[in-house]
């Protein structure tokens, strides 16, 4: 039996302990024995949930039960779980998580560890919460030379964007009825600033390109100052509204450019008609052409989906580590788009319009030329 414990039950946490249980035999079948559940930690009293018998708040206990190999963190940040993760490494056990901001900012030191101590460290649901993307760029992509990757990465603010869209609601009546959904957090600033799609866009590329991408080194915009006009100019025109996260490979296995922000999407392309708090990844390679995983981004059950995919993987390979991840890098200099060329939406007191082709350098020397500097501008994919 391969023994496994539990950092919070919180939605992800409670969902993963309930998938365990409820489809037991069908992931013990896969897994090839039995998954054993012998700690939840959280600090919340757990006295009148179906595992008070199994709650602790001390992650000693955890740490140093020979009993527990597998360690899934439903923790969240980067504080108390890369604590708790880098201990249980060192203590030889296996890590799974679905952290992207611990993965996005510590996944190379992290994977450093796990591979000295022949350890598995797996993040499927890191990014786009059940839809299986790590394992097919890594392995299945592996023989292609990536030229990009474009991701609507949070659900969030694509379901936000959908409102405005289909609804004619505004940004702020929009925001208010994903938070009443439960689509949004109370202080969904992550969200809507892109600080979410940012982590995993560099989860994504630091795979693509086997060297860590930091967030610091992504341009990132959010959805906040999009209005009414821009959404109607983008239907009228043959677009929709996304917030991409993009990474841009103009040499082998080099990541050049990566940032998130609004593009104006041309209707025909597979991501404009991802709608709602849906995700998409789309991958363009060379030899494998243009592929696209899409599906539900984030939440309970396809997170909780992830992590147990993670848990069969690892049960699997307790003794030899699974390949997945990348290597420090050296670098940390940002890798702007400011010379990547597009067509420019501007909206201006007058309306919208779209620009010729141009870099950001021309576009800003260009604006300087008219009467009134634009109001807002936006990329067009």
């Amino acid at each position: 039996m391969v023994g496994l414990a539990l950092l919070g039950y919180g939605v992800v946490g409670s969902g993963v302990a309930e998938l365990l249980q409820k489809n037991a035999a069908h992931i013990e079948k896969k897994a090839g024995g039995k998954i054993g559940l012998r700690h939840i930690l959280d600090i919340r009293d757990l006295s009148r949930t179906p595992y008070a018998d199994l709650a602790t708040q001390d992650f000693s206990q955890i740490e140093n039960d020979p009993d527990v190999q597998v360690i899934v963190e439903c923790i969240g940040g980067v504080g108390t779980a890369l604590d708790y993760v880098s201990r249980a490494l060192r203590a030889g056990k296996h890590v799974i998580t679905s952290n992207k901001e611990l993965v996005a900012e510590h996944g190379a030191e992290l994977l450093a560890m796990a591979k000295e101590r022949n350890l598995n460290f797996l993040f499927e649901g890191s990014v786009g919460g059940g839809i299986p993307v790590l394992r097919p760029l890594a392995q299945c992509l592996a023989a292609n030379q990536l030229y990009e990757i474009v991701g609507i990465l949070n659900g969030t603010s694509n379901y936000i964007l959908t409102r405005m869209l289909h609804q004619s609601a505004s940004f702020d009546e929009a925001l208010r009825e994903a938070k009443s959904y439960g689509y949004a957090e109370s202080n969904p600033v992550d969200d809507v600033s892109g600080r979410d799609a940012c982590r995993k866009i560099c989860v994504l590329a630091s795979l693509a390109s086997g060297r860590h991408v930091y967030p610091a080194q992504v341009d990132t915009e959010g959805i906040t100052q999009i209005g009414g006009s821009d959404m109607r100019f983008a239907q009228r025109n043959g677009y929709r509204v996304k917030l991409l996260g993009r990474a841009i490979f103009r040499e082998p296995a080099v990541c050049n450019v990566i940032y998130v922000a609004p593009h104006l999407v041309p209707e025909d392309h597979p991501l404009a008609g991802v709608h709602d708090v849906f995700n998409a990844v789309w991958i363009h390679g060379d030899t494998v052409g243009e592929v696209m995983f899409y599906g539900r981004g984030a939440g309970r059950e396809p997170t909780a989906s992830a992590i147990a995919a993670d848990i069969i993987d690892t049960a699997k390979h307790m003794t030899a580590r699974k390949w997945l991840g990348w290597d420090p890098s050296d670098s940390r200099e940002r890798l702007s788009p400011v010379e990547l060329p597009s067509v420019w939406y501007v909206r201006t007191a007058q309306g919208g319009q779209l620009t010729e082709p141009m870099t950001a350098r021309k576009y800003d020397a260009w604006a300087r030329t008219l009467p009134k500097e634009p109001e807002y501008r936006m990329r067009v994919l």
